[in-house]
């Protein structure tokens, strides 16, 4: 969906998100087993880059690049493995802790990696026992996944039943980062001790690959009897990016191979069954990074795997899911980041230019090269080695990419109806405005059915506050007893105390939106977002972005089935309020105007004491509370922001 025309007027509007198609075999109809046997190169064929013997490939790269690799390498050389133990995982189930778990898993993984790595720059052979100490330590691990994800076993969270493998997120990664080692350094893992390889082949196949292959019930593949058991989000691609690089890098059996890499195509037409038609993320521009994207290192895996055979870059679909995270940029490492999503990423701007490049779109060539740093020196290794492979062999082409930032003008996904508006296409001048509507069942959900951020000048002022470290509360049946998921703390109202309910049923109403030079309009009912107890029979919130004027207008008409005894409106803001005269508050950059006859303001100062959202809104932020001076059954308010010049 290209960049709305101003000189045209835009209305759309829908009931609820739309998704894609229903059922659509889009890859394992096309490469049905058969496609497959025709077009898949033998393993033995395929080799997507250079193994660490093949010297012009690795000493073709950037020297700064091999001088980083290899130096990295030689601090990991220096460190210790961590420690893993039982009671590591205990702590999930005695505090709700993960993090000490999953932190020593995720060092131990950099430290493999950077040690193969190294071992493929240098190739002198001074890395090779610590990567077969790093092997050997994975072999022995009861579990290669995270304490959170245990639930998946029939025993449940706690310690790993190591009879019953179970496959998640780091799982999966963890096969694939000893099935690349496996592929660039087999002869020389071979010379040390043909065990090696071995064991790699043993504990991938008993972990991964045949649970894979034999179980349908992990619920993350979408292929149990009658369809998906729950929504599908980010770990189906992200898992089947590890899957199908582990098998098609190790299984030596070539029909069992092909069966793994057809059912790895069906899981993933689940989940582009599941994904809206105009490619929004709806977990959030953080997450569409193993979205949207893992289901780019899928594509490109069986792309290559298939000497270029298996193609879904054409797809209208994988084009939009690629174009979401120019559409959620807003200008630096902000981005729009209702849900889960953290307001401040950087992206991996190696990835985010490749799929642009696969797909012919200019914008995203230019937000990846500006986010990687095209033309600079040095290389900072990133993510994991599925990832770095690629992003070292297009070193040198990044490098001379030209960079820079779309800054798009105006942005409408009506599937999960979200919208964006800016003052000038291409510039953080003025205000940037974004707002959604949606439901209360969304991936990585709040209760935020209408809510809005207000940026100036490129800088948040009007803020989704995201999501706190993650712990055992976040994802059980007392996630909205969490401060940050409750409406009571995004920019919207609370009716008698009562605040927005989670659930499908509840979800915005007569979502419009209309887009033009001069201004933009988005509107839409959220009084469906609020259980009954609230009696709204209508809660219309309507949002006007004046260009003209570089103004934002707030609108609220509802009508109530009793008179309530208190209305609330919340605004959260990283900035410092001040109270200028009645009806007007300043938060610094921005004035906002109301009508201090209708409302009284009230400011809370929160201290913000999560590390994760420390690192982004710093050490305070505020909450503003309008109260209506007479709540009345049925009214209307208005707020009015402008930006305030230096």
């Amino acid at each position: 969906m290209p960049e709305l025309d101003r000189r045209s007027f835009l209305a759309t509007s829908a009931a609820a998100p739309v998704l894609a198609v229903a059922a659509g075999n889009r890859l394992s109809g096309t490469y049905t087993l058969e496609r497959l046997a025709a077009v898949l190169l033998p393993r033995r064929e395929w080799q997507p880059y250079p193994r660490a013997s093949d010297r012009a490939g690795w000493e073709g790269l950037p020297a700064d690049v091999r001088e980083a690799l290899i130096a990295e390498g030689e601090r990991e050389l220096a460190a210790e493995w961590p420690a893993l133990p039982a009671s590591w995982f205990l702590d999930f189930v005695r505090t709700g802790d993960r993090a000490r778990a999953d932190s020593a898993r995720a060092r131990r993984r950099g430290k493999l990696r950077a040690l193969v790595l190294a071992e493929c720059a240098e190739h002198k052979g001074r890395f090779l026992d610590a990567i077969a100490d790093g092997i050997w330590l994975t072999a022995e691990e009861s579990y290669w996944g995270s304490p959170a994800h245990l639930n998946m076993q029939r025993a449940g969270a706690g310690l790993p039943d190591v009879a019953e493998p179970t496959v998640d997120l780091f799982a999966a990664e963890t096969a694939a980062l000893l099935a690349w080692t496996d592929y660039l350094l087999g002869a020389e893992l071979e010379a040390l001790s043909p065990l090696l390889r071995r064991r790699i082949l043993l504990e991938v196949d008993r972990r991964v690959l045949t649970p894979c292959e034999q179980r349908e019930d992990f619920w993350w593949m979408g292929l149990g009897p009658g369809g998906p058991r729950r929504s599908l989000n980010n770990w189906t691609p992200w898992i089947n990016s590890n899957w199908l690089a582990a098998n098609l890098l190790l299984e030596p059996d070539e029909e069992r191979r092909r069966r793994m890499v057809h059912k790895s195509l069906q899981s993933l037409d689940r989940f582009l069954d599941n994904y809206p038609e105009d490619g929004g993320c709806d977990e959030g521009p953080g997450y569409w990074g193993r979205a949207g994207a893992s289901l780019f290192d899928c594509l490109e895996l069986v792309r290559s795997a298939s000497a270029g055979a298996i193609d879904l870059y054409a797809d209208p679909l994988v084009r939009e899911m690629g174009r979401y995270i120019v559409r959620a940029h807003i200008y630096e490492d902000w981005f729009i980041n209702f849900a889960d999503a953290s307001a401040k990423i950087r992206p991996d701007g190696d990835l985010v230019f490749r799929y642009g490049r696969r797909i012919g779109d200019r914008g995203m060539q230019l937000l990846g090269a500006h986010f990687a740093g095209a033309g600079l020196k040095g290389y900072t290794a990133r993510g994991d080695i599925g990832r770095q492979l690629p992003a070292l062999f297009n070193a040198e082409e990044l490098r001379g990419a030209p960079a820079g930032q779309p800054l798009l003008g105006d942005v409408w996904l009506p599937a999960v109806q979200l919208m964006a508006a800016r003052l000038k296409t291409g510039s953080p001048e003025g205000l940037y405005l974004a707002a959604k509507g949606g439901h209360n069942a969304e991936s990585h959900n709040h209760n935020d059915v209408g809510n809005f951020i207000l940026y100036a000048a490129g800088e948040p002022v009007i803020i989704d506050i995201g999501v706190e470290t993650y712990t055992a509360k976040t994802f059980s049946p007392q996630r909205y007893e969490i401060w940050t998921m409750q409406s009571a703390w995004h920019n919207l109202p609370t009716i008698d105390g009562i605040m927005q309910a989670p659930g499908r049923k509840f979800a915005a109403r007569e979502v419009s939106y209309r887009a033009a030079e001069e201004a933009v309009e988005f509107s839409l009912d959220i009084a469906g977002a609020y259980p009954p107890e609230a009696a709204l029979e209508s809660w219309r919130r309507r949002l006007v972005f004046d260009r003209r004027a570089n103004e934002v207008r707030l609108e609220e008409h509802y009508r109530m089935a009793r008179p309530p005894r208190q209305l609330r409106l919340t605004l959260v803001t990283p900035r410092a309020v001040r109270k200028e005269a009645p009806g007007f508050l300043l938060l610094e950059r921005v004035a906002a105007r109301y009508e201090p006859g209708m409302l009284e303001a009230s400011v809370e100062e929160v201290k913000v004491d999560d590390a994760r959202l420390r690192a982004i809104w710093g050490e305070r932020i505020y909450r503003i509370l309008f109260a209506a001076v007479a709540p009345a059954q049925q009214g209307d308010w208005r707020l009015t922001f402008s930006e305030v010049r230096a």
